[in-house]
């Protein structure tokens, strides 16, 4: 029997103009998607499969919406896991000073400790872009995990040439590649060593993003729902024979160009012109794929505490 977590990580809009290099300001109707229409969706989701998920959510977004705490609360009394995803989602966190980085972490964890009354015990940096420097603050201020580390080569490649396009269209994203040699680190729960976050050790507990087959194709919410159905469930059926899956999904994984108001960035995020419907069908019959196989979904926290005994 297998161990399945499925992570979700709350970027609102904004962070999609910062990856796309858009000038102009998030149109005042979809700039709190995330939280007024996909959360809701994905906690209905999450309860139809009877499972409970980990949110690693950025602080500002609580600051700045009204709504956002009271629905942050909500996921936290239903039993989801609420973790860090920084306070302002900077991509370039890892180019940051030490001061900015522990900042970023700190401040974080204070706005969702002051909106749910739990302290988070997980982390995962913008971008998936991490190094030992960050994660040792990480670790200073007493976490039980990381999960950043996302060892996928077509990711890597995409992102790569995605920026490279950009900026010979004028755009200047706000995504950085990070250093290549993520792409060595284990696809399994592993301790972190002193030598590079790609190596093993005794350190902070990584429980990596989950990549399947010897290609490390991605296993996350964008290129399963991108791939449709038939293509995802058969790659759902590789990754049941992983004894760990840690399925990241994104809040606009529950959101479409035509429903949600987000057409003018559907031409940057393709994604958005799935329909949700499609989106949801894909990813539930990838989520039920692996609890039909045995799997027990859990948070990432209570998979830590299994994992690293």
């Amino acid at each position: 029997m297998g161990i399945l977590c499925v992570t979700v990580d709350l970027d609102e809009i904004r962070c999609y103009h910062n990856i796309h290099g858009l000038k102009s300001p998030v149109e005042k109707d979809s700039a709190n998607a995330v939280y007024r229409r996909a959360i809701p969706r994905i906690a209905e989701f999450m309860e139809d499969l009877g499972i409970r998920g980990t949110f690693f959510v950025v602080g500002n977004d609580l600051i700045e919406n009204p709504e956002a705490g009271a629905v942050l609360k909500k996921l936290a009394v239903s039993g989801h896991e609420i973790a860090n995803h920084t306070m302002s989602h900077p991509y370039e966190l890892t180019l940051m000073g030490e001061q900015e980085q522990s900042a970023e972490i700190s401040g974080c964890a204070d706005v969702i400790e002051r909106f749910t009354g739990v302290r988070p015990r997980g982390f995962r940096a913008p971008g998936y872009n991490v190094h030992l420097g960050l994660l040792d603050k990480v670790s200073e201020q007493g976490y039980a995990y990381d999960s950043s580390v996302f060892p996928c080569p077509t990711y890597l490649a995409a992102k790569t040439v995605a920026i490279g396009a950009k900026g010979m269209l004028g755009l200047e994203s706000r995504s950085i590649i990070g250093d290549p040699r993520v792409l060595m680190a284990p696809t399994r729960p592993y301790r972190l060593g002193r030598e590079g976050i790609w190596t093993t050790g005794n350190g902070l507990c990584e429980l990596p993003i989950s990549v399947v087959t010897p290609a490390r194709l991605p296993f996350i919410g964008t290129s399963l729902t991108m791939m449709g159905k038939p293509a995802a469930t058969l790659l759902a059926r590789v990754a049941r024979r992983m004894g760990f899956v840690n399925l990241e999904l994104h809040g606009i994984d529950f959101l479409d160009a035509k429903g949600d108001g987000l057409g003018y960035l559907a031409k940057h995020q393709p994604d958005l012109k799935i329909s949700l419907s499609k989106k949801t069908a894909t990813l539930r019959k990838v989520v039920k794929t692996m609890l039909d196989s045995g799997a027990q979904a859990m948070t990432l926290h209570e998979a830590a505490g299994k994992v690293f005994i």
